[in-house]
């Protein structure tokens, strides 16, 4: 009788749920970039957003520093990650099958909406007269880590540039964070950053004791990289941010657009809360960063090549934005 006892009390426990109620929590990682970037920030935003309402979703996300795009959406296809800040351009060389997936498109990767813009920003020493993209000839230039979207768009500009990085300069694959102290201890003379502003890596570099300057990309260099790739727009670097940098007037560049990316097999209900935690606080969302500033309900629905994933279609239903 006694062990019926317990037996009896230990099938009541799991009855009223407190195991169960455990049991069911979802966990939700979402992998961003340096701790220096707009991702991090960004990703750290949107879980907090969703685990207010932790009693309402029973899913408890959380924010990883990752080596960027492309490792994002390589973890959210291995199911390492639910939720990944990637490049719009990534995200179409990889739903496509082409650059790092050449022949292997990834048919499960899937958009969840589009967030602010990043600049290819080319951040330059100032001793060593680098003013546009020939000047990087024979320097020294930090091109990102394998993986990361800004070593991918500065293949891209050297290809229209007619630069090869293996013969013409000496190239660096360092983290982002690492940049601005190489370039201010002499130790490189350039670094690629794709990155909203304004940003902490780049606010750094202009800080120090070596002047620095952004690095222009001719207009004839943009016009062909957006005619060859549609993911690709011009855009300026704004120098109000940075007040120590020596340039006079905003740098021309080109740009892309961050995008939060999910796998088909994320359970619709996960996508669908962390949507509409997103676009019904947006006002808040926005003030964040000064990056995310200029978001819109629209425009958060522009730059997406891989299908949109069925829990944010979803909720735009739901809001009338489709």
């Amino acid at each position: 009788m006694k062990r019926l006892g317990m037996l009896f009390a230990g099938m009541l426990v799991l009855a009223i749920g407190v195991p169960a109620a455990e049991a069911a929590v979802r966990y939700a990682t979402i992998g961003t970039g340096g701790v220096t970037g707009v991702y991090y920030p960004v990703g750290g935003a949107i879980s907090r957003m969703v685990n207010a309402k932790r009693d309402e979703y029973n899913i408890r996300a959380t924010v990883e520093s990752t080596g960027g795009s492309v490792f994002n959406i390589n973890a959210l296809m291995a199911g390492d990650l639910e939720f990944g800040i990637v490049q719009s351009d990534l995200q179409y060389h990889a739903f496509s099958g082409q650059n790092d997936w050449e022949g292997r498109p990834q048919e499960k990767l899937r958009a969840v909406f589009a967030l602010h813009p990043e600049i290819v920003t080319i951040v330059a020493a100032v001793d060593k007269d680098i003013k546009t993209v020939a000047d990087l000839k024979g320097k020294i230039v930090n091109i990102g880590q394998p993986g990361s979207g800004q070593r991918s768009n500065a293949f891209d500009l050297f290809a229209v540039a007619g630069i090869d990085p293996d013969q013409d300069l000496k190239a660096e694959g360092l983290r982002p964070a690492e940049s601005a102290g190489m370039l201010q201890d002499n130790r490189i003379d350039a670094f690629f950053y794709t990155v909203g502003h304004p940003n902490g890596s780049v606010q750094e570099a202009t800080a120090g004791t070596r002047k620095v300057n952004f690095v222009t990309v001719p207009e004839e260099m943009v016009a062909k990289l957006t005619e060859m790739h549609s993911f690709y727009a011009p855009a300026d670097i704004p120098i109000h941010h940075y007040p120590n940098v020596v340039n006079d007037a905003d740098v021309p560049s080109f740009g892309v657009k961050a995008t939060l990316c999910t796998s088909a097999d994320v359970p619709d209900d996960v996508v669908y809360a962390v949507t509409k935690e997103v676009f019904t606080q947006l006002e808040s969302f926005r003030n964040l960063h000064p990056a995310l500033a200029v978001l819109t309900p629209e425009n958060m629905l522009e730059g997406l090549s891989a299908p949109l994933h069925p829990g944010a279609v979803k909720f735009f239903k739901e809001a009338g934005l489709m």
